[in-house]
């Protein structure tokens, strides 16, 4: 029986997958263990955006319950801060920052900041392209026995499944700047002490490597893809 090796997969894309799983479990472990540490001042994460949004002028924003561990997101169409239960109800430093965080996204839609403009324009595109990318590159690359010129198709797909890697690599700014606006929050409306300050900045920090090897495993898969395509071209 013939066995065929990958290595495009092994050397370009599992190092990437590997550097995910690995901030993944970062992010959780980094939030559970300052999602034990109470603030001095005792405001619970809701408290704390609801008191950041208001010192933005953003009243008619809401803020609601939902299930799951961090699974907190701005909801732009609706106008909502959802928090998921332990950051709602909690304390604790980590609840505060990550709370903090997501108003700094409804800050961001409110004052027109241009990356997530753009994120937000490119989305409908993104899904679209990713229901098509792997239709298009298997019937290329089948196409492409028969007739040399049905290669297009393939690069086409390979194009569509690029759309995946420019959403992550706009939605790095978007994540980073949040964050940003997150800890000057904390700082301006005195939420934390300085030395809790430094345990929000680790989750936070801890957060957005998430979102650098999400796109680390983008741009792998397209390399990947794209070297693909080009051997059965050649």
């Amino acid at each position: 029986m013939f066995f065929y090796f990958d290595w495009t997969y092994f050397i370009l894309v599992l190092p990437a997958v590997i550097l995910a799983v690995w901030a993944s479990a970062r992010v959780k472990s980094t939030y559970r263990r300052f999602g034990g540490v109470p603030s001095a001042r005792g405001i619970s994460g809701a408290q704390a955006a609801r008191m950041v949004l208001d010192e933005n002028g953003l009243y008619d924003v809401k803020i609601e319950q939902i299930g799951g561990e961090l699974t907190d997101h701005f909801d732009p169409k609706a106008n909502v801060v959802r928090l998921s239960a332990d950051v709602y109800n909690s304390t604790s430093v980590a609840a505060i920052g990550i709370a903090c965080h997501e108003v700094g996204h409804a800050v961001q839609h409110a004052t027109g900041y241009f990356p997530i403009k753009i994120r937000s324009a490119i989305l409908p595109l993104t899904n679209f392209g990713s229901k098509l990318a792997m239709p298009l590159l298997l019937i290329g690359l089948i196409l492409s026995g028969i007739a040399e010129q049905y290669i297009a198709i393939a690069y086409l797909g390979v194009l569509c499944f690029a759309l995946s890697a420019m959403f992550q690599l706009v939605t790095l700014p978007t994540e980073f700047n949040a964050s940003a606006r997150a800890m000057r929050a904390v700082r301006s409306s005195l939420l934390l002490s300085d030395e809790e300050q430094r345990g929000t900045r680790k989750v936070l920090t801890a957060a957005a490597l998430t979102y650098v090897a999400a796109l680390a495993v983008s741009l792998a898969q397209v390399l990947r893809l794209l070297l693909i395509v080009n051997r059965r071209r050649n």
